[in-house]
């Protein structure tokens, strides 16, 4: 039996940040309900309410939720319309396919004021003679009625027409209640002689298991389960609430007999990753494909692992060694043994944002080291033309150069310091370049005259 919790509630209230006080609609379709609890105490702000295709016998803890307009109970096992009265602001009630059987509790919809949808399609009153214009009459405030529209004039041809079909509904109703009885005292007889055939089976099962192999009995009972769930099947049955939740509780029964064959099917051995002797093995279970690279230059290992692209990231598990690298795909081993020893601290681990593969930086621990490189001169002295290298190896020896003695002259301190220009004054058109030792032709030496200082 599937019971209303509070985890589940919060559960389908995702869309209200899993809050239920001011929850406003919520569905607990297709959840195996067998009883309609708690929930009036936990959602009090409901307006809307799905509650289709469960077992749910009986319409009850709903009164506190005033603010209700729109409550969905199609396809469950009720026979009676009941306890909504206090549902104040009710104003569509689903109860498709179930077993409502007393048209006459229609009557408990007539404080719903605001009642305007009801649908009863698939229930035995909808059998009834005068059906419709017994509920259009008894709840004047509806406007539609099993999705079809009330009209004015059938509204009144209905009031007309009420105290004899009132009777003959009656009628009709004593006769479905009695042969409800019938039906359940018939389950009920049914159900007790199944039981003792049940307790008749397991004794000859459990007789045949002392005397018969393991492997025998196993196939033995695989064989009766078959069989029995055959025979359940094609045995004839009335639609009744009893037969629809022994349905449910066989279908409930063959589930978890096959969940647990599979499982025992699944429990294969466990795979061996480390031997006896301490050896690491190399496993793929996942069956991915890999490269592990070598990377001289930075002295560490890169191990890429095509991982499926659209795989969450959580369902991935790394464990570095010093030795070997294991990685979780998915519950799935992929172990790998590496050509040198790691240091599994300084590890790291990303996915590639474009193929989704990951990749695993592992820095060896043995260090690696390098020469440094040479400078650009003497590069360039080895790469050198052949006569200067025949010069070098020539050289071996220390030779002494001669030099010519007129090349070595006393040097000339005349000439370190420039000769001053005089600057001339006055516009520079007048300015005129005097080259020294020479003389203009018109140039007359008057010895009166003094000297120019410069």
């Amino acid at each position: 039996m599937v019971r209303i919790t509070e985890s589940l509630i919060r559960q389908r209230a995702e869309h209200n940040n899993c809050e239920i006080f001011s929850l406003e609609e919520i569905s607990l379709h297709q959840q195996e309900i067998e009883r309609i609890e708690y929930i009036d105490k936990w959602c009090r702000d409901l307006k809307i309410l799905y509650f289709q295709n469960n077992l749910i016998p009986k319409i009850e803890n709903v009164g506190r939720l005033k603010k209700l307009e729109y409550l969905n109970l199609a396809l469950n096992n009720i026979e009676r319309i009941e306890n909504l009265d206090s549902c104040e602001f009710l104003k569509k009630l689903d109860l498709t396919v179930n077993f409502v059987g007393e048209l006459t509790s229609v009557e408990s919809l007539k404080h719903n004021v605001h009642l305007q949808e009801l649908f009863l399609v698939g229930n035995p009153c909808c059998e009834f003679g005068g059906y419709r214009k017994f509920v259009i009459a008894t709840i004047p405030q509806l406007k539609s009625l099993d999705g079809k529209e009330i009209t004015r004039s059938e509204q009144l041809q209905a009031l007309q027409d009420y105290p004899i079909v009132q009777q003959e509904v009656v009628e009709q109703q004593q006769a479905y209640i009695l042969k409800r009885t019938k039906e359940k005292e018939a389950l009920q007889k049914s159900s007790e002689e199944k039981e003792n055939n049940k307790l008749d089976h397991r004794q000859n099962i459990e007789s045949k298991q002392s005397n018969s192999d393991e492997e025998e009995n196993k196939h033995e009972t695989n064989l009766d389960e078959d069989e029995m769930n055959r025979k359940f099947w094609e045995e004839p049955t009335n639609y009744t609430p009893e037969s629809r939740l022994e349905v449910h509780r066989h279908i409930e029964k063959i589930r978890k007999f096959k969940d647990k064959d599979k499982n025992q099917d699944k429990q294969k051995p466990r795979r061996t990753l480390i031997t006896s002797e301490g050896r690491v093995l190399n496993v793929n279970e996942p069956k991915i494909d890999f490269a592990l690279t070598d990377d001289e230059e930075n002295n560490q290992f890169i191990l890429d692992l095509a991982v499926y692209r659209h795989m969450d990231t959580s369902l991935l598990d790394i464990d570095v060694q010093p030795t070997h690298v294991c990685v979780l795909v998915k519950g799935k081993v992929f172990q790998l043994v590496l050509p040198g020893e790691v240091k599994p601290d300084s590890s790291s681990a990303k996915r590639s944002q474009t193929t989704g593969h990951l990749l695993v930086t592992m820095p060896k621990t043995q260090e690696v080291v390098k020469a440094k490189p040479k400078s650009t001169s003497r590069t360039r002295s080895a790469t050198s033309t052949k006569p200067h290298t025949h010069a070098t190896r020539t050289t071996q020896h220390s030779e002494k150069l001669e030099v010519d003695p007129s090349k070595c002259l006393s040097a000339d301190l005349s000439n370190i310091v420039a000769e001053r220009k005089s600057v001339a004054q006055g516009p520079f058109k007048f300015h005129q370049q005097k080259e020294p030792g020479r003389i203009s032709d018109d140039f007359q030496d008057n010895p009166e005259v003094p000297p120019l200082m410069d």
